[in-house]
């Protein structure tokens, strides 16, 4: 199958996913199709690995591990059938704390964070379709990075099963998380890569 035979009206799965040999890249969400841009801009690289550098020092002799796209996400709702999972991410970082999870395609089940840094002409898939996806699979926080207003929105899984939003993360302030005791990201540093 060629990227131009592909029926954005229709509803694909990994399976279909892994048939696919065009080089453009591709994400799918609850069994929808969604383009991802072919190379993201050089003040989202600088971010992405500003963040990944941060994580990967603390990360360095403990179990859980941390992976930067591109990195198949599958999000399986009850089968882990290749042919039923309707959702593979490539979130821009996500931090796996269940080995169980790992295997030679990605990771397989919800990560326990997932960072996404916004990129002109993506805010709504993020916003709305990602977020939706994430708090449905159980991924215990969604951050969100905002290079343009230099801030960081941290949504943690509650006891319910769904997002609370803690107040904004602005330049001077550190995110912190449970899932990674004493790691802490200081976002003066982050932006001030800009």
């Amino acid at each position: 199958m060629q990227f131009a035979d592909l029926d954005f009206s229709k509803e694909y799965s990994y399976a279909d996913y892994l048939k696919w040999t065009f080089d453009e890249r591709l994400e799918i969400i609850k069994g929808r199709l969604f383009k991802m841009s072919p190379a993201p801009s050089r003040i989202h690289q600088k971010l992405s690995w500003e963040i990944a550098r941060e994580l990967a020092d603390y990360l360095k002799g403990k179990p859980s591990e941390a992976y930067s796209a591109p990195f198949d996400v599958r999000l399986p709702r009850k089968s882990k059938d290749d042919k039923q999972i309707i959702t593979v991410v490539q979130p821009d970082i996500c931090v796996i704390c269940d080995a169980a999870k790992l295997d030679d395609k990605g990771c397989l089940g919800a990560p326990d964070i997932i960072i996404e840094i916004l990129s002109p002409g993506n805010n709504k898939k993020e916003l709305a379709n990602k977020y939706e996806a994430y708090e449905e699979a159980g991924v215990k926080e969604y951050w969100l990075i905002a290079a343009g207003e230099r801030a960081c929105f941290q949504y943690v899984l509650n006891a319910e099963g769904r997002y609370f939003a803690a107040k904004p993360l602005t330049t001077g302030d550190t995110v912190t998380t449970p899932i990674l005791p004493g790691f802490s990201l200081n976002l003066e540093e982050v932006f001030g890569v800009l």
